[in-house]
């Protein structure tokens, strides 16, 4: 690895950790020309994955800075943690590779924030379904509070 500070190729590691559960390395390296220290990563490369858009015609790089957008707006001003939307973001993410087919539609996408939205706060979830699902009226906003309230006093229920 050569030196940032001097270009010297000789370097040593010394100190080498495992980050983002297990898909970095951060690597702590000693110059042995100009006695630096400096950090290295390094990382899997991504396997391109493509979002074709709700359009259907329309295709684009998948970008995690989008998904996490969705989830920020969502959660403004809501008691949300950030590193529970972070790791919420990991999780919709680590599906997204998982997957063998190199293309997703963003509708898919959008699914699967409701569903993570509907798990951590219900504001937050009723705010994105209304952009994702794009309401015109406050019946449409009506009708799917109304598919929601009856889960929600099911899943409270003792006993269920």
């Amino acid at each position: 690895m050569k030196c940032p500070y001097c270009g010297n190729k000789k370097t040593k590691v010394i100190d080498s950790r495992s980050i983002e559960e297990g898909a970095a390395i951060r690597r702590r390296r000693h110059c042995l020309s100009c006695g630096r220290r400096f950090t290295t990563f390094e990382r899997l490369p991504r396997v391109e994955v493509m979002v074709r858009k709700s359009d259907g015609t329309t295709l684009e790089a998948y970008d995690r800075e989008k998904l996490a957008t969705g989830f920020y707006r969502a959660t403004s001003k809501r008691d949300v943690p950030a590193d529970l939307i972070e790791s919420s973001v990991d999780r919709i993410e680590e599906e997204i590779m998982k997957r063998r087919d190199r293309e997703i539609t963003s509708v898919e996408i959008g699914r699967m924030v409701m569903e993570r939205l509907r798990e951590i706060d219900e504001v937050a979830y009723i705010r994105f379904t209304s952009v994702y699902k794009r309401f015109d009226d406050i019946s449409e906003f009506q009708r799917e509070l109304g598919e929601f309230l009856p889960e929600q006093e099911n899943s409270s229920t003792p006993g269920r």
